[in-house]
């Protein structure tokens, strides 16, 4: 059993990781000033792609869910991102979006009855700390906005999280999975228009190649593997992974780009991971309340078989989409 989760999670963690090389993509290969031009085009071909893969449309509720997730999870999360990106240089936008494996951790408890522990705070704390260290500059300049905007953008996703393990989705997972980069991607659609107008009309191979990553690579996989882990993982373990994009970003600029690494950013690096490790060696367990019998009612003996030691995780195994996908704008900036 544990060997089957360790596989689950570092197969989740490949999502994460590969979100962390947007930043290279987006200021190499793309188009300058179109952030929310390259959001669209990483979501919404890639959902109606996967549309047409499976041939599976939303049935009964999940016509209104699936929007409502794509919203969260792709849309929402994707346009509050990029204000938080224009607004914030990015090492503070990536420090409070840090706070989403805090807030998917209150969320769980309130909306799936999850038990709050003291090791996921502090494990949370840790990590918005080694984020800090990994990208904050001392010339970083606050931004009500932006910092608002960042901050709705870490509690949008985890709803979103927490939500679709609420909802669990019939349909198979590269539909779901569909669905709601589709519905995010079109609510993107006019809020790109107002803000960056039409699209470029000339592209350059290098262009089409980088958004041919964003859109295969940085979205139809990377989203499948996310929300296959989520069926699998605790939202708080999975909201844990979206840490290491920052790392993932931070090391690309320094390898690709020739970007200073300082033994600080070194060490938020490690503190960073040590905080996904810790994150994931515990199981959420459901909170237990002390159960009174009323007074009309006599127990029943106990006749049957002990209940099984599994049965307080089985919230754990309720069914399912970045992220998280990371701010393509200056990350390391």
């Amino acid at each position: 059993m544990l060997s089957n989760r360790l596989a689950v999670v570092l197969v989740t963690a490949l999502a994460p990781a590969v979100w962390g090389t947007t930043y290279l993509v987006t200021t190499e290969m793309l188009p300058p000033d179109r952030p929310l031009l390259a959001a669209v085009i990483r979501c919404l071909p890639a959902g109606l792609l996967l549309i047409a893969l499976t041939r599976t449309l939303p049935k009964g509720g999940w016509w209104w869910r699936a929007p409502v997730l794509g919203a969260l999870n792709i849309g929402g999360f994707q346009a509050l991102l990029f204000i938080a990106a224009y607004r914030l240089p990015g090492g503070i936008a990536a420090t409070v979006g840090a706070v989403q494996p805090l807030v998917t951790a209150g969320l769980s408890a309130a909306l799936l009855g999850d038990r709050l522990t003291l090791r996921t705070v502090l494990s949370g704390i840790a990590g918005v700390a080694g984020v800090s260290l990994l990208v904050l500059r001392a010339n970083a300049r606050l931004d009500a906005i932006g910092v608002i905007a960042a901050l709705g953008g870490a509690v949008v996703m985890a709803f979103g999280v927490v939500l679709s393990k609420r909802w669990v989705s019939p349909a198979p997972l590269l539909a779901t999975t569909g669905w709601q980069l589709t519905a995010g991607g079109l609510l993107l659609v006019p809020v790109t228009l107002l803000s960056e107008g039409a699209p470029p009309t000339h592209y350059t191979v290098d262009n089409v190649l980088g958004y041919a990553y964003l859109c295969l690579i940085g979205a139809a996989l990377t989203y499948a593997i996310w929300f296959r882990g989520l069926r699998a993982l605790p939202p708080t373990s999975l909201s844990f992974l979206s840490l290491l994009s920052p790392v993932v970003a931070t090391l690309v600029g320094w390898l690709a780009l020739g970007q200073d690494l300082s033994p600080l950013q070194a060490l938020g690096a490690a503190v960073v991971l040590a905080s996904l490790v810790v994150a994931q060696t515990q199981r959420p367990r459901p909170r237990t309340t002390d159960t009174v019998a009323a007074p009309d009612t006599v127990a029943a003996p106990a006749t049957g078989p002990a209940p099984s030691a599994d049965r307080a995780d089985r919230t754990d195994r309720a069914a399912p989409v970045p992220g998280v996908g990371p701010s393509p704008l200056r990350e390391n900036a």
